[in-house]
C-alpha cells in the first residue's frame, strides 16, 4: 500500500512539472510570431508582397461610423399631425352635445335626486335652442337642466315627450349655445360603415366622450313595454352598432364619417353575456317624432286601427293550412285584431286579413307598415290598403284616423 501510494504521488509531480514547462514554451512562441508579425508586415506591405495596402494616418473604420453618428448636419426636424376626419368631426359636433339632468323631489322631506344622460342641440332660433334627448332621460322631472360644453349648468323647458320612440324635446335660452348639429339620412347607412358615439357618460359633468365602431345592423325591431305590464306594447325600430353607448349616454348623438347625425343613442344591452350591442333611434324615424313634439307637444299618428304581427313570426304551416295564403306570397302583415269604429273596422277588414300592399307601398312586415304610416302618411289621408282573405286577394280604401295614445 505504502509503495502504491508513492508512486501516485511521484506520477503526479512528473506530469505537473511536464505541463508548466510546455505551456512556457507555447507563451514564449506566441510573444516571438507576434514580434515578427508586428515587424514583418510593414517591410511586405512596401514589397508589395500583401494583397492590400496599410495606411496609418487613415480613419478606421470605427471612427468613420463614429463621426457619422455624430454629424447631425443633413438630419431634418420632422413634425406629425394627429388631426383626422374623427377629431375634426368631434371637434365640429361636440358643442352641440350637452348634459341633461333630470332633478326629482322624492319624500317628505324634499330630499332632491339627479338622473342624467344627454342631448342633441337641432335648432336654434332668436329665443330659443331646440335639445333632443331621451324620454326616458327627462321622465319623472321635476326639473330638467342642461349641461353645456364650458360646464354651464341652465333651467330646461320640457316641449314634448313621446314614450314608444323614447324621445323628448326640450329648450334653452337660444343664448346660451351657437352650434347646431347637422342631421343626417339614415335610410343611406350601410352595414359596416363607421359610426361614432358622443354623450355624457355616467353623469360626467360637461365631459362629453366619443367612443367609435360601425354599423352593425339596420331597421332592427326591439320590444317596448311602455306601462310595464309584461306585455309588448310597441317594435322600436333601431340602428345597431358596436360603439360603446354606456349609462348617460343617452340622448346623445350617433354621427357618420361626414359628422351627420344618423341616430339618437336609447339604450344598451346590459348583460354579462352581451358586449359590443347598443342601439340608436334612426333619424328616419326621428325627424318626424321631432317635429310633431315641437308643434304639438305629443305625437299625433295615423291608424288603421288594427293589431298587426309579421308573417315571418309565423310557422310556414299556417300560411297556407291556416291562412290560405298562395304559395308565391312571402312578406306580409297578419292582422290580430280589429278594433270598434276604426278605420279597418270601417272598411270590414277582418281577424287573419293578410296585408301586403297599402298605399302603393309594399308591405312585408311590421316595420314596412309602421314605416309608411309614421313617416309618409298624414291623419286624414285617404289610402288603398291590399290584402288576402282566404287565399283570396282583396281590396280596401280607408281613411286613417289619429291614433290614442298609450
Amino acid at each position: 500500500m505504502g509503495y502504491y501510494d508513492e508512486h501516485v504521488r511521484q506520477t503526479r509531480t512528473t506530469r505537473s512539472g511536464n505541463r508548466r514547462s510546455t505551456a512556457l514554451s507555447a507563451f514564449l512562441g506566441a510573444v516571438i510570431g507576434a514580434v515578427v508579425v508586428l515587424f514583418s508586415v510593414p517591410i511586405l506591405a512596401n514589397l508589395g508582397w500583401l494583397p492590400y495596402e496599410i495606411h496609418p494616418n487613415e480613419e478606421t473604420s470605427l471612427d468613420v461610423e463614429e463621426n457619422r453618428i455624430n454629424d447631425t448636419s443633413d438630419l431634418q426636424s420632422v413634425s406629425y399631425s394627429v388631426n383626422t376626419d374623427i377629431t375634426e368631426i368631434v371637434e365640429n359636433v361636440s358643442e352641440a352635445v350637452v348634459g341633461v339632468v333630470n332633478i326629482q323631489q322624492a319624500g317628505f322631506l324634499g330630499m332632491s335626486g339627479e338622473g342624467t344622460g344627454s342631448g342633441v342641440v337641432y335648432k336654434i332660433t332668436d329665443e330659443h335652442a331646440f335639445i333632443v334627448t331621451n324620454q326616458h332621460v327627462i321622465e319623472g322631472a321635476n326639473t330638467i337642466e342642461v349641461s353645456l360644453s364650458d360646464g354651464t349648468r341652465v333651467e330646461a323647458e320640457l316641449i314634448g315627450e313621446d314614450v314608444l320612440t323614447d324621445l323628448a324635446v326640450i329648450r334653452i335660452d337660444g343664448s346660451e349655445v351657437d352650434t347646431v348639429a347637422e342631421f343626417g339620412d339614415s335610410n343611406t347607412l350601410r352595414v359596416g360603415e363607421p359610426a361614432i358615439a358622443i354623450g355624457n357618460p355616467l353623469g360626467l359633468e360637461f365631459a362629453s366622450s366619443v367612443t367609435q365602431g360601425i354599423i352593425s345592423g339596420t331597421e332592427r325591431s326591439i320590444p317596448v313595454d311602455t306601462n310595464g305590464d309584461g306585455q309588448v306594447d310597441w317594435h322600436a325600430e333601431v340602428i345597431q352598432t358596436d360603439a360603446a353607448i354606456n349609462p348617460g349616454n343617452s340622448g346623445g348623438a350617433l354621427l357618420n364619417i361626414e359628422g351627420q347625425v344618423i341616430g339618437i343613442n336609447s339604450m344598451k344591452i346590459a348583460q354579462s353575456a352581451v358586449e359590443g350591442i347598443g342601439f340608436a333611434i334612426p333619424t328616419a324615424i326621428a325627424l318626424p317624432i321631432i317635429d310633431d313634439l315641437e308643434r304639438f307637444s305629443e305625437v299625433r299618428r295615423p291608424q288603421l286601427g288594427v293589431g298587426i304581427i309579421s308573417l315571418n313570426q309565423i310557422q310556414s304551416f299556417h300560411w297556407q293550412e291556416t291562412l290560405n295564403l298562395p304559395t308565391d306570397v312571402r312578406g306580409g302583415v297578419v292582422v290580430t285584431s280589429v278594433s270598434p269604429s276604426s278605420p279597418a273596422a270601417g272598411a270590414n277588414m277582418q281577424e287573419y286579413d293578410v296585408i301586403v300592399e297599402i298605399g302603393g307601398v309594399e308591405v312585408n312586415d311590421t316595420h314596412d307598415l309602421r314605416k309608411f304610416l309614421y313617416t309618409e302618411a298624414e291623419v286624414g289621408q285617404e289610402v288603398e290598403v291590399v290584402y288576402y282573405r282566404d287565399g283570396q286577394k282583396e281590396t280596401a280604401t280607408l281613411t286613417l284616423q289619429e291614433q290614442e295614445s298609450f
